[in-house]
């Protein structure tokens, strides 16, 4: 959970319906990849950075992009 500034109340990290996956293009940015697995942002990106993310990761010049066919198949959602 994060902490909202504004209001000072717990903010919960939202996930992804089964559409909005399933809408989603070749590959997505890690925040994205973060959403849709309910992971917060620093572990997502530790664990990128680590190689330890759970599906597959490209990383490109400073970004990293969430290959959506490993996610989806990871979520049991692969065609």
């Amino acid at each position: 959970m994060r902490e909202d500034m504004a209001a000072g109340q717990p903010k919960a990290v939202k996930g992804m319906s089964r559409e909005e996956l399933l809408a989603l293009p070749v590959s997505v940015d890690l925040d994205t990849g973060n959403r849709a697995l309910g992971l917060g942002r620093s572990k997502g990106y530790e664990l990128a950075k680590r190689g330890a993310y759970p599906c597959k990761v490209l990383r490109l010049g400073n970004a990293y992009r969430v290959v959506t066919a490993d996610l989806l198949q990871l979520l049991g959602l692969a065609a």
